[in-house]
């Protein structure tokens, strides 16, 4: 539940930022006309979000293997290469967010309601789709659809409510640091993802294990205790995993902290967007 909600809760924030910067540039316009048909937009590609998650774990979870264990590992995979480009995404534009959509904002609203549609709709949407991806392989992850909706749900819940609390300024709260923090733990969600799709591909005999177990901490914490499971969904802890899995989860580590070193930021330091 746990990896849900934070995943729900990030994005939430972000389409709560875009929504915001969207309503103030129609004010700073003068054209409270488009609101409603703003509103329209941002709902309509919630609900096509909220449909195309249920599909794809519905599609997911009725494959038998090895379909079921192919389907699974490839989106598990696309699921972490998602999440790392939104994490470097985030550090180098979020600072450009406010402007660039304040300007394709004037530009829509030159044009009519059907463009105001159009930049209301594909701004919520790219949000909504790497949601219902990232759900979809947090799902997968573990074998929870129950506590991952519940997750998602009080993550949304949540960002629905510091949303609202920020542009009412009740609340004020550190973005930088939000998107720092959920950024480094996205990191290792996302390299336990990258070990799960490792795995679901030597079931299949796609990859081979190399060693089966490099070692075997069952005794200690297993995969089916509470902390087990937590660990599982957060980090993709595996009690006896094989040396590929360990590879694919070390490899990614350090190639994502390289590459973050290289632009010269840490994990997930995304510049404070104003709403």
């Amino acid at each position: 539940m746990l990896p849900s909600y934070l995943l729900s809760l990030r994005e939430g924030i972000e389409a709560a930022l875009i929504i915001g910067i969207l309503l103030g540039a129609l004010r700073q316009i003068h054209r409270p006309e488009f609101v409603p048909v703003l509103w329209f937009g941002t709902i309509s590609a919630a609900v096509l979000s909220i449909l195309a998650a249920v599909l794809l774990t519905s599609f997911g979870l009725e494959m038998k293997d090895p379909g079921e264990a192919i389907f699974e590992g490839f989106t598990m995979i696309l699921a972490a290469g998602l999440l790392t480009w939104m994490i470097f995404w985030m550090s180098r534009q979020a600072r450009f967010m406010k402007a660039n959509l304040e300007v394709e904002v004037h530009r829509a609203s030159q044009v009519g309601k059907r463009a105001i549609f159009f930049v209301a709709f594909v701004a919520i949407l790219r949000e909504g789709i790497e949601l219902a991806l990232f759900l979809t392989a947090s799902v997968f992850a573990t074998s929870n659809a129950l506590l991952t909706t519940l997750g998602a749900i009080l993550g949304l819940g949540t960002a629905i409510l510091l949303g609202w609390s920020i542009f009412a300024a009740t609340v004020r709260l550190d973005l930088r640091r939000f998107f720092q923090v959920t950024g480094f733990m996205l990191v290792l969600f996302a390299a336990g993802l990258i070990a799960h799709g490792v795995h679901e591909f030597t079931v299949v005999g796609w990859i081979p294990s190399m060693i089966e177990h490099v070692w075997d901490l069952t005794s200690i914490v297993s995969g089916e205790s509470t902390l087990g499971q937590l660990l599982g969904a957060l980090f993709g802890y595996n009690p006896a995993p094989s040396l590929s899995e360990m590879i694919a989860y070390i490899a990614y580590l350090t190639g994502v902290v390289i590459a973050l070193q290289l632009t010269g930021r840490k994990p997930q330091p995304a510049a404070q967007p104003q709403a």
